[in-house]
């Protein structure tokens, strides 16, 4: 039996999953979070997204000897991922970016200072799931540990995440993160319950775009932590496949 998802690699860049043939399809770039790419978690996210006509590519963007290091991370060279999957062949004339956790940070973040900066090859929507609404500060995954383990110690703001044209300064913890300055459709998503990343930064987020005219599609999931159940998981996946059918077709 023929497959109906193949395995897909961009040379230089990552892997994800598509459909079978020459395309074109709709293309988007997912972002992990702290769990870094090994976990294997954006890639189930890819395979879903392939199943419904998606090409989506899974970025590996953390750097540092542990998969989850997010230490001064060059955004420039997300943007390169982007424009490179836009070039290839298989790939239609829109592209997507969906980010969670700190994948989503990533992905709010970059298309702020595309957008600042006329950056040609912003994406044409972007969806993301558990969002702050301020720059965090730089994540060691072998420092992480739950406040009072042994090891444990907050941010500094020494410690960052991420870097734009070579340089870190300007992307301080704590600063907001100017997502009103991108003026495609976003979809953001939260637990209403989550303990890692509050629900609080995606109301502000929402408040913020409504002031600047944006209308950002937002769905909350009433009781539900950083992760989610399976009904909500499945409930997330429809929403994600109905906004990037939508916008990127």
């Amino acid at each position: 039996m023929p497959l109906k998802i193949l395995r897909r690699s961009l040379p230089n860049w990552g892997w994800g999953y598509g459909p079978p043939g020459e395309g074109p399809f709709p293309a988007i770039v997912l972002l992990h979070g702290s769990e870094g790419s090994r976990s294997g978690m954006i890639y189930r996210t890819a395979a879903v997204l392939a199943a419904h006509g998606f090409l989506a590519m899974a970025f590996p963007y953390s750097n540092g000897k542990h998969s989850g290091d997010i230490i001064e991370v060059p955004l420039d060279r997300t943007a390169e991922a982007l424009s490179s999957l836009r070039a290839w062949s298989i790939v239609g004339t829109k592209v997507g970016l969906y980010g969670s956790s700190r994948g989503a940070e990533h992905a709010l973040l970059l298309a702020s200072l595309m957008s600042r900066d006329d950056v040609a090859g912003l994406p044409d929507a972007i969806a993301v799931h558990t969002p702050p609404d301020v720059i965090c500060g730089a994540f060691n995954s072998r420092m992480w540990r739950d406040a009072g383990d042994p090891g444990w110690r907050p941010w500094g703001p020494a410690d960052r995440a991420w870097s734009w044209r070579g340089s870190s300064n300007e992307l301080l913890p704590t600063t907001p993160i100017e997502i009103e300055r991108f003026n495609g459709p976003i979809f953001l998503s939260h637990g209403t319950k989550d303990a890692t990343w509050s629900v609080e930064m995606t109301y502000r987020l929402r408040d913020r775009l409504k002031r600047h005219g944006r209308a950002p599609e937002v769905h909350l999931y009433e009781g539900e932590g950083h992760s989610v159940n399976s009904d909500i998981e499945n409930q997330h996946n429809e929403q994600l496949i109905d906004f990037f059918g939508r916008h990127l077709s």
